[in-house]
């Protein structure tokens, strides 16, 4: 098209340029049928056929060159710029029938082992397989900050304010620094791909090959297993029907967040089940819509109160009070019989035959490991915490590794276990990446998790935090410093654990310190900060930071001593409570 408008536009100059003729209309792909006297000098004989021919030929290369160039930059901009947004619905990108370091999983244990590889491997070629669509991202914000955003679009942009200011978004990398997929294989110097929306289905480790739910088979050098968790539901709520099931919200992904957000614009009644991180983080963010919005949040669980598995029961009552204060109606020793609906409600009804009328639930009571490629793939499944049973290098065979919620590890200072918190996620899919490209190194860096109950309380925790276990409780007053907000001012992050993980327990000198002695509150007096030692044997297992915030390393480095105290007062001033 370009060559013959070209060409049509040679014919007509040529046609314009003859001396004392007509302009005539002409066809461009008529040739002249007899010769025309040159423009230029009378009585030299001359072919303007020759000349239309030159023009209109130069014209028409000139055309195919402009297209050509201008096809080549396109095809050029748009194998660069693919990668930057998730493939459209129904394509399918080339995937590389080998790569040398496959991880299935696209969540923050993934994609911390696939910077660990790069890290110490700068030319590895790391291929995430993830079954979620989005690029890998870190879930602590979707049940914290990201409610209290005042941004009407924050469920498409997923960027959010931290309690210290700054502003920054869910995802771990932008798109840009992703490899395309197809181009893994081949790009220099290597990189990590990510594979959206697909799951791996099947497991051949004496092959070492996976496939994919559409059939695609990929070959590997080392695997890491990093699928993580589902959300359980309750057996009542799964016996109830499609009714009720389309009211219910099972929180884990950006979808739920989404999702749930818009739901509670649109009814008047939330009910979270559980008591636990998840229920008491989601109340306290809904109790916030319920003052502004007229909201009615309700919250329900089996236990006395708030984190009562985890925390000692004065302070779990203390933490019920303040998510009351958030504007949420708890109700604690609240088993879940049966949920029906009548008329446009949900109706919960308690074994202690209480009722409770709402418009939606959300359930939040623990997750589940995901576990399936354990039969095609011949891998061990612990029988006591679930998960991947694997070695203290978080090995489950020579060149397969688990890491995150889905990893049941040997911890050389507390034994076998199995952690749902992101900080876990980080340290495990780090150490899981330094031993696939060689590191051999054991698990012994106790991660640390924390949850914040708004911008004014919250607490991190490391080690076995349970409350059964027995406890000593050391606390003081706080000060306007001793608050979540006033942490993330200071380390500069709102995830707290990317600040203080890189800290080695053996740099914390453990000193006497002249600090009065701490004491734990009496009746009335209010929890402002605060030391909970967990016991076991005498030793010191796990410990409760309450509105303390970097001073983890000292944590850990106790935990790591495995020591018994004869007097814990004496171990708390180690951690400054009595600070100004």
């Amino acid at each position: 098209i370009v060559g013959l408008s070209s060409l049509g536009a040679g014919a007509y100059v040529s046609r314009k340029v003859v001396p004392g003729k007509k302009l005539q209309s002409i066809s461009p792909l008529r040739c002249p049928s007899r010769s025309l006297t040159s423009s230029g000098v009378p009585g030299k004989a001359g072919s303007n056929l020759l000349l239309y021919l030159i023009v209109g030929g130069a014209a028409t290369g000139a055309g195919v060159y402009v297209r050509a160039f201008t096809k080549g930059v396109c095809a050029y901009m748009c194998s660069k710029l693919s990668h930057l947004s998730p493939a459209a619905p129904g394509t399918h990108p080339k995937v590389p029938s080998h790569v040398p370091f496959l991880l299935i999983g696209g969540g923050t244990a993934a994609f911390a082992a696939a910077r660990s590889i790069r890290a110490r491997d700068p030319g590895a070629r790391v291929l995430i397989v993830s079954e979620d669509p989005a690029l890998p991202y870190m879930r602590p914000p979707l049940s914290k900050e990201l409610w209290f955003s005042d941004d009407p679009n924050v469920t498409e942009t997923l960027r959010f304010k931290q309690w210290n200011g700054k502003e920054r978004s869910i995802y771990f990398q932008p798109p840009s620094f992703y490899v395309p997929v197809e181009d893994l294989s081949s790009v220099e110097n290597g990189g990590v791909a990510v594979l959206p929306g697909k799951k791996v289905v099947h497991m051949d480790v004496r092959g070492n090959t996976v496939k994919l739910s559409d059939g695609t088979q990929i070959s590997y050098d080392k695997c890491l297993i990093a699928t993580g968790g589902s959300p359980r539901n309750l057996p009542a709520i799964e016996r109830a029907g499609k009714d009720v099931q389309k009211r219910l919200t099972l929180f884990r992904k950006i979808e739920d967040f989404r999702r749930l957000e818009k739901i509670s614009r649109e009814v008047k009644s939330i009910t979270i089940i559980g008591g636990g991180f998840l229920g008491s983080e989601l109340a306290c963010a809904l109790g916030r819509r319920a003052r502004t919005r007229g909201l009615e949040v309700i919250q329900l669980f089996p236990e006395n109160g708030n984190m009562g598995k985890v925390l000692p029961e004065y302070l779990s009552n203390w933490t019920t009070e303040k998510v009351r204060r958030e504007g949420v109606n708890v109700l604690p020793n609240a088993v879940v019989k049966s949920v029906s609906v009548s008329g446009n409600r949900l109706v919960i009804k308690l074994k202690d035959g209480r009722k409770v009328e709402t418009d939606h639930i959300v359930a939040a009571v623990g997750l589940e490991p995901n576990v399936e490629l354990a039969k095609s793939a011949g891998l061990e499944v612990d029988s006591d915490f679930g998960g991947f049973r694997v070695n203290a290098e978080l090995q489950a065979r020579s060149n397969i590794w688990v890491a995150g919620d889905a990893a049941c590890f040997y911890d050389i200072k507390l034994g076998r276990r199995r952690v749902e918190h992101h900080d876990h996620a980080v340290v495990s899919g780090r150490l899981a990446g330094e031993n696939m490209t060689g590191a051999a190194k054991p698990y012994w860096h106790q991660s640390m998790f924390w949850s914040d109950l708004g911008p004014n309380v919250g607490y991190e925790a490391i080690g076995l935090v349970d409350s059964s276990l027995p406890t000593v409780g050391v606390f003081a007053k706080a000060t306007a410093k001793d608050t979540p907000k006033s942490a993330t001012e200071q380390s500069g992050t709102g995830i707290r654990s990317e600040s203080e993980t890189e800290a080695e327990a053996s740099e914390v000198q453990l000193s006497e310190s002249s600090s009065p002695t701490p004491h734990v509150p009496t009746q009335g007096e209010d929890y402002g900060k605060g030391v909970i030692f967990y016991l076991r044997d005498k030793v010191v297992v796990g410990i409760v930071l309450w509105n303390i915030f970097n001073r983890m390393p000292i944590a850990r480095k106790i935990i790591k001593d495995g020591e018994e105290h004869e007097d814990l007062n004496e171990v708390a001033k180690l951690f400054n409570i009595h600070e100004d």
